[in-house]
């Protein structure tokens, strides 16, 4: 489903052409699901090109608050470049997003003597018997393994356990195209939503987080859990501009109503396939934008990102917490 089936169009942007991440070029994601018994968890992984260890394209991090775990952040804002796949899981599977992204990355490449892993979390224990420590490396391969073109949106992989505005979140996607200078280029985000309280979600302008609340018995939701944020685009920007980009995915959160609150671990990774850094011998040159012409990619990350949101709550379904309460769905109250 897209949330434009129900009347409401986010922004003044056209979508790609098939409003996902993967409509910039080469980029493809992909999911391993986790359900068994109180286990209600996954991987997603979004590999930015074909050998993206080899290739390393411009990449840059934004964080906006640190309340998170994510791994391999450091190495990414020093060098300006990523060189690994980006896998999200849970809090406490952190380590089984390492662990697989070294493994797929060996059995991958030849003589790999130092590398980057990226990987990034929210916490999924309300649904997840998340202490279960039930994701292992095997399951981020797959979700490489498997990653295309298409691929699930709602309460898959890493978005399995997540709630987003007090109702069921998950992995959502969006992506904007763009004339610059007489070319086209496109802007994609992927999103797996965990955050923000009931009362505060705001849809077009429309405060419904009050009504749901209002709906549910005065229900009422800690502004706490986290987003990750990756953005992947084709833009001829470097990594300071790129950096510049990714911070203004903050607009599209406060749009929905976010109020980015302490508790939430809020995350931007963002990637050009445009410039890469893979060379080894020799100077390395790159086209860039003027800075100027930022203006419209930075209102369409914004877009993006707000859109991302709803679209892994409208294709997210209503499921049990591990508490036995009934955590909704945005498709419940809209109209």
């Amino acid at each position: 489903m897209r949330i434009q089936d129900f009347g409401i169009y986010p922004g003044e942007g056209k979508p790609g052409k098939n409003n996902l991440i993967t409509d910039v070029a080469g980029v493809r994601a992909g999911h391993c699901t986790i359900d068994n018994g109180n286990i209600h968890t996954g991987v997603t992984a979004v590999i930015p090109c074909e050998n993206v260890y080899e290739t390393k394209p411009a990449a840059a991090v934004h964080v906006i608050n640190g309340f998170g775990k994510t791994a391999g952040l450091m190495q990414v804002e020093e060098l300006g470049n990523i060189e690994s796949p980006i896998a999200l899981t849970n809090t406490l599977s952190i380590h089984a997003g390492l662990e697989g992204l070294v493994r797929w990355t060996l059995n991958t490449n030849k003589d790999v003597k130092t590398f980057n892993p990226v990987c990034g979390e929210t916490n999924d224990s309300r649904i997840n018997d998340i202490s279960s420590l039930a994701v292992n490396s095997s399951h981020v391969i797959h979700a490489i393994e498997n990653a295309s073109e298409i691929f699930e949106r709602g309460a898959v992989g890493a978005g399995r356990g997540t709630v987003c505005f007090g109702l069921k979140g998950g992995i959502g996607s969006s992506s904007r195209v763009m004339n610059i200078l007489g070319r086209t280029y496109t802007i994609g985000v992927l999103v797996q939503s965990n955050f923000g309280a009931m009362k505060d979600l705001t849809v077009s302008g429309d405060p419904i987080g009050q009504r749901i609340a209002k709906d549910l018995n005065g229900q009422k939701e800690e502004d706490k859990g986290s987003v990750m944020i990756i953005l992947a685009t084709d833009l001829p920007v470097d990594s300071r501009q790129l950096k510049r980009i990714l911070k203004r995915c903050e607009t599209g959160l406060i749009r929905l109503g976010s109020r980015l609150g302490h508790g939430s671990g809020d995350v931007v990774i963002g990637f050009t396939t445009a410039n890469t850094m893979g060379k080894t011998e020799g100077t390395i040159s790159h086209e860039i934008l003027p800075e100027h012409m930022l203006e419209q990619p930075f209102r369409m990350a914004g877009e993006a990102v707000e859109e991302a949101v709803l679209d892994s709550l409208i294709n997210a379904s209503a499921t049990k917490d591990l508490q036995g309460k009934t955590v909704h769905c945005l498709r419940e109250f809209l109209r």
